[in-house]
């Protein structure tokens, strides 16, 4: 029975939304403002005090928190914040794209962070719920992961340690970069997926192209915008390198497969294995993924002495 009034009460309050309900129906009492920040979606936000129920609707955004050392606050996350392996303790609210608004309500949070795969629409039903939203939107531009790390770190009191991880963040690349500029650099091929729904790649637009070339790589996915390429590019180009996700069995289906053994890279043993989730979140991690990438490019300047 309080399984059924919880779903009529939500029901009802969809039906008060979607009827074009006014906000201020939902509005509370205004508050002092001691922060106020424009989102990726020039909202503006204003915080009256620190939230202290957030939740997560992003991988790297979880990641975020934690390294800030503000897990405790979080009461939600999506099926997909799996990083550090203490976030899985924390209520799911769904999928990226589709999280459950009902799973939000329950869970009363004073603050959502989202990120680039959250719902327009979605984000329009928790403002009239009276549900505080910021969007950090990253797109293509590495500087977008720099902003969202500042914004958060303002959010939950954490300024400083926001611009400590950003500092160190720019300080490692930039030594990378001097290590690999002048270094001889090998064809690379990102694989992110093949198969019978086609090949998929890093483009030259893309923030993973950033992390090959700053690892001292060429990325022979520059050639194209976004992800998809072919079968047929890929042999023609025939790369020295292919980096593919430790998961799912990959290496072992590209050396299995009539289409790439025959690739350079495969012949000569240079498929190398990473932990995809370092590249292809945006997250402090990222230094991890282009630290590996640069032990499979020259390890002649990583091994240790």
């Amino acid at each position: 029975m309080k399984v059924v009034l919880k779903r009529i009460s939500f029901l009802l309050i969809l039906i008060l939304v979607f009827l074009g309900c006014k906000k201020e129906n939902y509005s509370i009492k205004e508050e002092k403002i001691y922060i106020s920040l424009k989102d990726s979606y020039d909202r503006k936000i204003n915080f009256s005090k620190k939230p202290k129920r957030i939740i997560s609707l992003a991988p790297n955004i979880t990641e975020i928190i934690f390294l800030l050392g503000e897990e405790k606050k979080l009461v939600g996350r999506t099926d997909y914040c799996d990083y550090p392996s203490e976030a899985k303790n924390i209520q799911s609210v769904g999928s990226l794209i589709n999280p459950s608004i009902e799973k939000i309500i329950d869970l009363s949070p004073d603050l959502v962070i989202a990120s680039i795969h959250f719902q327009k629409e979605t984000l329009q039903i928790l403002e009239k719920l009276n549900i505080k939203v910021y969007v950090g939107v990253i797109l293509n531009d590495y500087e977008d992961i720099y902003k969202l790390i500042e914004d958060i770190g303002i959010i939950l009191d954490k300024k400083e340690q926001g611009l400590q991880i950003i500092t160190n963040m720019k300080s490692k690349i930039e030594e990378v970069k001097n290590k690999t500029k002048n270094l001889k650099k090998p064809n690379i091929y990102y694989m992110l997926s093949f198969g019978e729904d086609g090949d998929f790649t890093a483009g030259k637009d893309t923030f993973i192209s950033y992390f090959i070339n700053i690892a001292g790589g060429n990325n022979i996915g520059d050639e194209i915008k976004g992800w998809k390429y072919s079968k047929e590019r890929l042999i023609e180009r025939n790369p020295d390198i292919i980096v593919c996700s430790k998961y799912n069995n990959i290496k072992e289906q590209i050396k299995d497969s009539s289409i790439y053994k025959e690739l350079k890279a495969v012949k000569n043993n240079k498929v190398y294995e990473i932990d995809n989730n370092i590249l292809e979140r945006m997250s402090p991690r990222n230094i991890e993924g282009i630290l590996e990438l640069v032990k499979f490019f020259h390890p002649e300047i990583t091994n240790d002495k």
